[in-house]
């Protein structure tokens, strides 16, 4: 599969050629360089050359996730990200200067895709940059690992190198030799000093009044304490190379062991020490909006998460009318199979403990999990011809979320593998307890993360140019996600299934929830309970998932308010696309032209779509 269009990786062939000055400058140096960016295609791509460059260099991991850390990029395979102050400054920096080089572009004058991807990546750094202005937080815009949450906390329950490092390595860290090895040894030695980088920052925005919600602060402590109840030996960051390397010569496991033991295991409790510090200054507060500048943070917050200049208000109400329309589908369906009392959430609570539908407990249940989601991906698999004229392969692996990390992680997340196709995408999976999911919405629950959703999605990323494949935008991958969802309703999988169908329905609801308790947490001043007790009376969800998906929310300001946003975007393009194209319009051309025409802002999608309608139009 090629990498891109146009092959942007040819930048060797176009420094002999390229007007541009300022090459192999840093981006900040390039900054004060006189710039040439005109209409020349190739000042464009060597232009999306550096911003590429940009990114991997602020965040190797992304290269190794995408597959591409050999050759040109094999530098950045031992490295990890600098998440100190210092590291941060630098990024931000570098953000600044690249942001200035892309305002110089004049895109009216450029072909059609090269405006696209121009747009699409500047209006990344736009809000990149606006986000490293906030005086506190972890900013994640550019970080093709992490690029779906934004944090006011450097460290948090579901935030930080211990959270996400570990399992990062693990499934995106390839090893095939003994290099590959050393290079693993190395970025434990670097894990170590992005956890002191991080502790620092929490420690210095801690006196700035920045802390973690008190229950917030305890379970990110739970976490980190448990780790520290066991032994380094048994981390999964010393188990997974261990089990790749013991075919290999070498000391691999014994230097493994050692640096988990001598170097990451103190730099844990550096991070404890100050996080119990702060903790009496931690209070019950669940909202941004108790942090200094909170409601500005917010704003930025929103924005970066669904692409849109919504207001808050404008998100709850949303939120409430979304709601509303899903409850009046889902009443018809529960009144069909016997449910015919109360409101919608109290049925779907009621439906929730029908034991028919759920799994068993302990390791006999997760067994009955996987077998479940192998069974769902297969069937919707052979379902993708009627949905999509161009197909990828969905090359995908269904993994369990790391035990040690579970209790903060959300009940699960998946995404594509690598650009070379020889890593899988992910579906993680939370096991910590059968009781988190049933036998109505799992299925549901594999179309959003796998096939025809995140790991599907982001196949067809890579077809575009190299910074287009590292870039997300958590409306688009998100709201896609849920499309995905009416796709495999739309083609059938619950027409016999009615309870299956309220699921997918509960699912969307869920979504609606979202909005509604994400703003009502950082603009109205919800309470934790408040949020907690609403989503499960108006939803009917697990009340168990749901204490999960508010912390979540009041760690990710802003982030689950991209699904529905997105979702909605989708819909009406396609209205649109219905009504202007008439006998014209094709359901699986419209779905290749959203896909293929990459991750894009909701502000740009619209363009993708008229575009699409033209060529049609035209053929």
């Amino acid at each position: 599969m090629p990498i891109s269009r146009r092959n942007l990786l040819k930048s060797s062939a176009l420094a002999a050629t390229a007007s541009l000055t300022g090459v192999g400058c840093s981006p900040a140096e390039q900054a004060q360089a006189p710039q040439a960016v005109g209409v020349q295609t190739s000042g464009v791509d060597e232009l999306l050359t550096q911003a590429t460059d940009l990114i991997l260099n602020a965040y190797p991991e992304s290269a190794s996730s995408a597959g591409i850390d050999k050759g040109k990029y094999l530098r950045h395979k031992s490295e990890l990200t600098d998440r100190s102050a210092e590291g941060q400054a630098q990024i931000k920096a570098d953000v600044n200067a690249m942001l200035a080089q892309l305002n110089a572009v004049d895109t009216a004058t450029l072909a059609e895709d090269d405006a696209l991807d121009v747009k699409v990546v500047r209006e990344v750094f736009e809000m990149s940059a606006k986000g490293f202005d906030l005086p506190y937080g972890d900013m994640a815009l550019l970080n093709y690992n992490w690029s779906y949450r934004n944090s006011p906390y450097a460290v948090a329950q579901n935030t930080g190198a211990f959270v996400e490092i570990p399992s990062f390595l693990d499934a995106s860290h390839k090893i095939a030799n003994a290099d590959d090895a050393e290079a693993y040894l190395l970025r434990m030695a670097a894990y170590a000093a992005q956890l002191d980088g991080e502790t620092e920052r929490t420690r210095i925005e801690g006196g700035r009044g920045v802390v973690l919600p008190d229950f917030l602060l305890q379970k990110t402590l739970g976490q980190l304490r448990s780790a520290r109840s066991r032994s380094p030996e048994q981390w999964g960051i010393v188990t997974s190379l261990i089990g790749r390397t013991n075919a290999m010569q070498g000391d691999f496991a014994a230097r493994a062991k050692l640096l988990a033991a001598e170097t990451i295991g103190p730099a844990i409790d550096r991070q404890i020490a100050v996080l119990e510090s702060l903790a009496p200054k931690a209070t019950s507060d669940a909202g941004v909006w108790a942090k200094p500048d909170g409601d500005a943070y917010y704003d930025w917050a929103l924005q970066a998460g669904t692409t849109t200049t919504m207001s808050p208000d404008e998100v709850h109400q949303l939120g409430l009318d979304e709601l509303a329309s899903l409850h009046a589908r889902m009443d018809p369906i529960l009144r069909s199979i016997g449910y015919t009392e109360g409101p919608v959430g109290q049925r779907m609570t009621a439906l929730a403990k029908d034991p028919r539908y759920h799994f068993s407990p302990g390791d006999k249940g997760r067994a009955e999990i996987m077998q479940f989601i192998d069974d769902a991906v297969a069937e919707i698999r052979a379902l993708m011809p009627q949905a999509f004229a161009t197909l990828v392969p969905g090359f995908l692996e269904v993994t369990r979320i790391a035990p040690e990390v579970e209790a903060g992680a959300p009940g699960a997340y998946g995404g594509a593998g690598s650009i070379d196709g020889k890593q899988p995408g992910h579906f993680w999976i939370n096991l910590r307890s059968t009781d988190l999911h049933n036998k109505f919405t799992l299925k549901d629950l594999t179309y959003h993360e796998a096939i025809p959703g995140h790991v599907w999605q982001g196949e067809y990323t890579f077809k575009q140019p190299l910074i287009r494949s590292l870039l997300a935008f958590n409306a688009y991958s998100e709201g896609w996600a849920l499309y995905a969802q009416q796709l495999a309703d739309e083609l059938g999988v619950y027409d016999e299934s009615p309870v299956g169908r309220l699921g997918y329905l509960q699912s969307l609801a869920f979504r609606a929830c979202r909005l509604v308790v994400d703003t009502g947490l950082h603009a109205k001043r919800w309470t934790r309970e408040q949020a907690n007790v609403w989503f499960v009376e108006n939803n009917g969800s697990n009340p168990e998932e749901v204490r999960g998906e508010v912390d979540r929310y009041c760690a990710w300001p802003g982030q689950a308010c991209g699904y529905k946003v997105g979702h909605i975007a989708i819909n009406q393009l396609r209205d649109k696309a219905q009504r202007e194209l008439g006998d014209q319009f094709d359901f699986r051309r419209f779905n290749d032209a959203v896909v293929l025409g990459g991750a894009v802002p909701m502000t740009v999608l619209g363009q993708v779509v008229d575009e699409y309608i033209a060529r049609a139009r035209n053929a």
